[in-house]
């Protein structure tokens, strides 16, 4: 691609690094970053964690919207793109409307929970007093690629969808269960 990229792709590659990241945990590869539109700066990044961390909220999207706002000193992200390897579950979607991001970039769809026009639109719902702009299949291959190669190594090895550490700490947890 070199010097023939768009910014939108340039920052969806840091959302892949993210999901990358996420991948290199155990955790199914979706990744996210927050731009702020005026400087060109990321201010926010985040991969998903929900087995890491076990908590429900660990998504990609909900770690960088605090970290993003953590930077700006606001819970408002106005001026803000998000930008997600994959297209933002009802929650999330939820959170970018709360948080008044102007923009949101997703890379693939998603047909089990996509909140951004695939199953629903939450970020467009005009009896809501915030509505985000939206693109989508930003290099949607490459996210998509990413998560099939989680699934397929996945499949291969059940127990592969912990990080080492918690999978060890949840047999012997399990173990000692009645």
């Amino acid at each position: 691609m070199g010097s023939d990229m768009t910014l939108d792709e340039k920052y969806m590659k840091q959302a892949l690094k993210q999901a990358e990241r996420a991948f290199d945990h155990g955790e199914v590869p979706i990744g996210c970053v927050i731009v702020e539109n005026a400087t060109g700066r990321i201010i926010g990044r985040g991969y998903n964690r929900r087995n890491s961390d076990k908590c429900t909220m660990s998504h990609a999207e909900i770690t960088a919207i605090k970290k993003a706002s953590k930077y700006i000193g606001d819970w408002r992200l106005e001026g803000c793109t998000i930008y997600i390897t994959l297209e933002p579950c009802p929650m999330c979607a939820g959170a970018i409307v709360q948080a008044r991001l102007d923009r949101c970039v997703y890379a693939a769809a998603s047909d089990k929970s996509g909140c951004a026009g695939t199953l629903l639109n939450l970020l467009n719902v005009e009896a809501f007093n915030h509505q985000v702009a939206t693109d989508k299949g930003i290099l949607e291959e490459e996210s998509q690629a990413l998560i099939r190669k989680f699934f397929k190594r996945l499949r291969k090895n059940p127990d592969e969808d912990q990080p080492v550490s918690s999978f060890s700490s949840s047999v012997n947890a399990s173990a000692a269960e009645p």
